[in-house]
């Protein structure tokens, strides 16, 4: 089982595509895998994303995802796992926030918020509620605000 057969196998072969591309070009802050009896069973990915403040400077965060785990092993506890994992690894490499485009019921128990708390849009029309970040540290994002872009390979996923 490889990375890019359990980001496909949860119905999204464009997040595979996705993970490829990231690897290939080396863009990727953290990648982490879970293994159940030596395959990959979940895999998490972060990978830089560029706020550009409204004054044309930028701070950087760390952009959360693709996120997948066998489907047969949802609701384990796995994906979870590797999230908070990331995310103290993300802190630990200095990154003082993270961004994430997802599901508004499930990212929050993890602590993030809508972005537009912070003054942080997407670039790309987005519902208000799946576009979230967090700080990683108290302050992490402030005087951030502005538009926040994944890297190229994320366009058309």
């Amino acid at each position: 089982v490889t990375i890019q057969s359990v980001t496909q196998s949860v119905g999204q072969p464009a997040e595979a595509n996705l993970v490829a591309a990231l690897r290939k070009y080396g863009d990727q802050i953290i990648s982490l895998v879970a293994l159940q009896h030596s395959r990959i069973a979940a895999h998490v990915l972060f990978s830089p994303v560029t706020i550009t403040k409204n004054d044309g400077s930028a701070c950087r965060a760390a952009g959360l995802g693709p996120v997948a785990v066998l489907p047969s092993l949802q609701k384990q506890g796995l994906g979870s796992a590797l999230i908070r994992h990331g995310l103290h690894a993300c802190q630990e490499r200095g990154y003082r926030a993270v961004i994430v485009l997802g599901h508004s019921s499930y990212y929050p128990r993890f602590g993030f918020v809508k972005s537009t708390q912070f003054g942080i849009r997407w670039e790309h029309p987005a519902p208000e509620e799946a576009f979230m970040a967090l700080e990683l540290v108290p302050g992490g994002l402030a005087g951030c605000a502005g538009i926040a872009r994944y890297l190229p390979e994320f366009e058309g996923v």
